[in-house]
């Protein structure tokens, strides 16, 4: 499960969701009395599907975005947990993921099919990339301004699925859970603070406006309403049965999750000044190499962080040259308003874009959505829209969240919705499922891939739009420019130790002034490190794959196949993603 977001520009897995599950014990692979193919590959399946079972079980939340049936996987009767948060924790998971790796070299690699050959490179990918930043307990942070779990959560509860009675009666005992939960999470921001890392005073004022927000008017939280509208919907419940659960579900919103959110916001309170540094990661002592890690965790790039600015800023100075040719050519574009699109309100622009794609990607899968809007209490915490994935076995349940706050409209709101929907995040996660990706690989994520790829179709979108060919292409230009600015801030504050000043300078050169918006970017990005990469490194490493599709398959090159390829093999590193292309590209759809 996870939430794919629309990057955020002021004005302009959560910890909480671990998508590798916090417990020690480990399935072993049988020993083989025979080597045969069969049996290697056989065996293999019945390891990763046991592997999947056994952790995705562990988190309540994880397990209901994940699977609409568990029992359809032998999952009953499994404890309600929103998982754990403590160091003990975090040493349990560590030894897991080490009896994941030592597991699978029990396999014979060259037994197994192409697509286990898959799951087993990114299982292995996965494993070393964890364990490498096993040493970081203290500086991951589980209450980022916008991604964090106290703006996560919300959302998640809400949008918890009724599809049968006892879905009704796990939801309110994880509303029980959130109390020791944000508890944990409170002991660890004092551990912290002890350590010297907690955040700063500026990121710490923005999680507790965010709590404020939500715990504002207890009886109108809108847990309330969402749940009464869902338990409506379910029919196999009698209405003496509903209305208790709703009283259950009010009592429990007010004297415990809301008591949870003012309990985090007071230790907040307590910490706010403790902090010692209000700049980029690279001042902390270890915060360099754990930069590196994000990075090569929330892109899937295999570059190092002086290739990545090489490669930013190579890109920019290429769209900024396009994009001045075609202003020498049509300076008019310069004056012109609001562009007019083929299509006004969501629903028709997904219409229109699930028409216009055709050209350039295989049909989606048979599936809906529903298109919401982010509650009022929380607007000012969350993106400007996000898509919360479908269950691997039901893809037909799809959410896309739109923030009234961002005030999105026209080109912006219609290519945002091309990120979310079609042919982003909603094409993407269906299609992969539908290609049909072994159920282990639902507890790997790889955002550089996710936002990569729902940033490169988004740019594509700016020439579905029904505009003419030289204004689209001028605004995708701009807006690829416009995010390799965030990229490359991003890498300066924490890799260069760029201040405020130096971050000022950078926007100038570019005539950027406004010093409160400034502000507001250098303080996100302190707050967000990283999070802006796996947008704009993501949308680049596509762009090269691309690239080397076309090289590699010459005339018989087409975007549609490089992009059935792309779904088909899943969310996976840029390097893994190479690897494979030829296999997947030449494959029968």
């Amino acid at each position: 499960m996870q939430i794919c977001k629309k990057r955020i520009f002021p004005c302009l897995f959560g910890l909480l969701f671990l998508c590798l599950s916090l417990y020690s014990c480990s399935i072993t692979p049988p020993s083989f009395s025979s080597s045969s193919i069969q049996m290697q590959q056989h065996s293999f399946d019945v390891y990763t599907n046991e592997l999947f079972v056994q952790d995705i079980s562990q988190n309540t939340v994880n397990l209901h975005y994940t699977l609409a049936n568990p029992a359809d996987f032998g999952i009953k009767g499994h404890k309600i947990s929103l998982g754990e948060f403590s160091k003990e924790a975090a040493a349990a998971s560590t030894a897991h993921i080490e009896n994941i790796s030592a597991a699978l070299n029990k396999f014979d690699y060259d037994a197994l099919n192409t697509r286990q050959q898959l799951t087993y490179d990114i299982i292995q990918d996965y494993c070393a990339k964890e364990l490498s930043a096993s040493s970081f307990y203290y500086y991951q942070e589980p209450l980022r301004p916008t991604t964090g779990s106290q703006s996560e959560l919300p959302i998640l509860l809400a949008e918890y699925a009724f599809y049968t009675p006892s879905d009704v009666t796990d939801y309110l005992s994880l509303l029980t859970c959130v109390e020791k939960y944000f508890l944990q999470i409170a002991r660890f921001e004092q551990e912290k603070a002890a350590e010297g890392l907690f955040m700063s005073s500026y990121a710490a004022d923005t999680v507790i406006q965010s709590c404020d927000a939500f715990t504002k008017d207890p009886e109108k939280n809108y847990l309330i309403d969402t749940f009464n509208t869902r338990i409506e919907n379910l029919s196999d419940i009698s209405e003496e049965k509903k209305e208790a659960y709703k009283k259950e579900n009010q009592s429990l919103v007010e004297n415990a999750v809301i008591p949870a959110y003012e309990k985090l916001k007071k230790t907040l309170l307590e910490l706010k000044n403790t902090g010692v540094n209000d700049a980029g990661l690279c001042y902390l002592p270890e915060g360099k190499r754990y930069y590196e890690y994000l990075v090569q965790s929330n892109t899937g790039s295999g570059k190092n962080i002086t290739e990545l600015q090489a490669m930013t800023e190579r890109q920019r100075n290429l769209d900024i040259n396009a994009l001045h040719k075609i202003l020498i050519k049509n300076p008019q574009l310069l004056q012109s308003s609001e562009p007019d699109i083929i299509a006004n309100d969501p629903e028709a622009m997904l219409s229109h874009l699930l028409e216009a794609m055709q050209k350039d990607f295989f049909p989606a899968a048979d599936s809906s959505y529903e298109i919401n809007y982010v509650h009022e209490s929380l607007e000012g915490a969350l993106a400007p829209a996000f898509y919360l994935t479908a269950p691997i076995d039901d893809i037909s349940h799809n959410v896309i969240y739109l923030n009234k706050s961002s005030q999105y409209s026209g080109i912006q709101l219609f290519t945002t919705l091309a990120h979310e929907g079609y042919p982003g995040h909603l094409y993407q996660t269906t299609g992969s499922y539908q290609a049909g990706l072994a159920p282990v690989r639902a507890l790997f994520h790889y955002p550089g891939y996710v936002e990569g790829w729902a940033t490169y179709v988004e740019m594509l979108s700016y020439h579905y739009a029904g505009l003419p060919e030289d204004t689209a292409q001028m605004l995708m230009l701009n807006q690829s420019a416009l995010l390799s600015l965030y990229a490359s801030v991003d890498m300066g504050i924490h890799y260069d130790g760029w201040n405020l000043a130096d971050t000022v300078a950078f926007f100038h050169g570019f005539g950027i002034s406004n010093l409160d918006t400034i502000r507001s970017i250098y303080e996100l990005v302190v707050e967000e490190p990283s999070h802006y990469l796996k947008y704009y490194i993501g949308y680049l490493e596509f762009l090269e794959l691309k690239a080397y599709a076309q090289e590699t398959f010459g005339e018989t090159y087409s975007n549609r196949a490089f992009h059935q390829a792309v779904i088909r093999i899943g969310p996976a590193p840029f390097a893994i993603l190479k690897d494979y292309l030829k296999d997947f590209y030449t494959a029968k759809r």
